[in-house]
């Protein structure tokens, strides 16, 4: 990816999409999304992600919603790919969370997290970003869950 600077209207973008992140209500279901939702089958995704009377589906939706538009204006151009990326981990690291059941997500769920995935497959360093990700996620599944094997497909 050339390097190209950000403008000041790409740090005021990236400081508001920050700003909302803070906001309570996100606070609250970004920590359950990363820290407590870890479904090792397909099925248990489906659980919440297709269940509206689940307490937790609106805030799945939620978070992934969230991370998506940031994704969207990154792939629309009204925002540095760049500054996104180097500013931003949360989304590739749902991403990768959700790796080893993604196909079967998307056979029933065709869309999900297409704009994340489209940065991975674009841009350099939002691969290098869900490569680290996927580390990461695959060290947090062992503590969440240690009996298990884990592998990405």
């Amino acid at each position: 990816m050339e390097r190209m600077l950000a403008t000041p209207a790409d740090a005021e973008i990236i400081l508001k999409f920050y700003e909302l992140r803070t906001e309570t209500l996100m606070r609250q279901a970004r920590a359950w999304m990363t820290g407590e939702f870890w479904p090792n089958t397909a099925e248990e995704f489906f659980a919440v992600a297709q269940n509206p009377a689940d307490p937790h589906n609106a805030v799945f939706r939620q978070v992934l919603t969230y991370w998506e538009m940031g994704a969207a204006m990154v792939l629309h151009g009204a925002v540095s790919a760049e500054l996104y990326v180097d500013c931003n981990a949360e989304g590739f690291f749902l991403l990768a969370k959700f790796a080893h059941i993604l196909e079967p997500i998307r056979e029933k769920m065709p869309t999900f997290m297409n704009k994340t995935s489209e940065l991975v497959n674009r841009f350099t360093a939002a691969a290098a970003r869900y490569e680290g990700a996927l580390k990461n996620v695959e060290a947090r599944r062992r503590k969440v869950q240690p009996s298990q094997e884990w592998q990405v497909r």
